[in-house]
């Protein structure tokens, strides 16, 4: 199958949902469908129901259809409409706004925000392998997502003036009232990132997080901060004192904060108020789109964008009752 190379293509060829239902399940089942409840050799060849648009188990004769262990599954939205959605949020470098995907696709803008967070889930990619493995330097930064002080009314910036004052000076926990710190790592030799939302910036939380990601032994880079202090136990560590320099020879950390640029400028830009209880999925969001632009070792389109991301859709489930935190999450990933 042809896969479009630009939105108004994609628009034209997902406008069939047989053609839909087709694209997906080539990227969920490469060597046919496979019921969803059967193991072994009884979960292949299930017959398809052409009138109902959906697969029956030759053995449990159950039915299902591709939106089944899904992102889409339980979803009355068509897959007409999700995947345009899947392709705007692939390849909008700032972003897509709810209530432009409201307004783009004929849904109400409450049904917009929870399909872009159920297709920020699909986004997540988990590795499994730790960075620095070609012996390339691992570049480590934190920083704080939140509103400006100087920009809140008087009263709330006394306030949050009060707060940060009292946490320094009483148990120096890292938290900032009002911010919600993010921690990155970048591998210059992969040019890829990998970003979350930490509770705080403490030496145990940093570290831990670098003793998690971070091959033995490789090179490390790091600003000043007291947290990073005792990572040349394992690592080869130097820092670059940002008071006085940004780049000493090889050793800066401009690469994750051009990343961190081009989050808050999606942040402030597009999504413009965030709740730190959804933050680590726009930070997925922004790190996918990173970690796929194009470059010249590596010239991606926006339809190979598109696939990458396709084929990331099953396995997870994201619920309306789980988004909202009414209930806990039960996706694996």
């Amino acid at each position: 199958m042809e896969i479009p190379k630009t939105l108004q293509a994609a628009i034209q060829f997902f406008s069939n949902e047989q053609v839909c239902i087709d694209a997906v399940a080539m990227m969920r089942w490469p060597d046919g469908a496979e019921c969803p409840d059967c193991r072994g050799e009884q979960k292949k060849n299930p017959y398809y129901l052409k009138t109902q648009k959906r697969w029956k188990c030759r053995y449990c004769r159950r039915q299902f259809s591709v939106k089944v262990g899904s992102i889409f599954e339980d979803s009355p939205i068509t897959l007409q409409k999700w995947l345009p959605a899947l392709w705007m949020v692939c390849n909008c470098k700032n972003g897509v706004s709810s209530h432009e995907l409201h307004r783009a696709l004929g849904v109400t803008q409450k049904t917009a925000w929870f399909m872009l967070h159920r297709l920020r889930l699909a986004l997540r990619n988990k590795s499994l392998f730790k960075m620095g493995q070609g012996g390339g330097p691992v570049e480590v930064d934190e920083t704080f997502v939140g509103g400006r002080v100087g920009n809140m009314h008087k009263s709330r910036r006394v306030e949050y003036q009060r707060l940060r004052s009292e946490i320094r000076n009483v148990d120096a926990s890292g938290k900032y009232p009002g911010k919600t710190a993010v921690m990155g790592l970048l591998d210059r030799d992969l040019r890829q990132v990998r970003a979350k939302v930490v509770p705080n910036v403490r030496r145990d939380t940093l570290q831990g997080e670098v003793l998690r990601e971070v091959k033995y032994g490789s090179k490390v880079y790091t600003d000043e901060a007291p947290a990073y202090d005792l990572l040349h136990n394992r690592f080869v560590h130097d820092m670059v004192n940002h008071v006085e320099e940004y780049v000493k020879g090889q050793v800066h950390t401009n690469g994750i904060e051009n990343f961190w640029s081009l989050l808050k400028r999606t942040l402030k830009g597009t999504y413009v108020a965030v709740e730190p209880f959804h933050l680590d999925r726009y930070v997925d969001e922004q790190v996918f789109r990173f970690n796929n632009r194009a470059t010249k070792d590596n010239p991606l389109n926006d339809s190979d964008r598109f696939v990458c991301a396709l084929a990331q859709v099953a396995g997870k489930r994201l619920t309306y009752k789980e988004l909202t935190g009414k209930a806990g999450e039960t996706t694996p990933f």
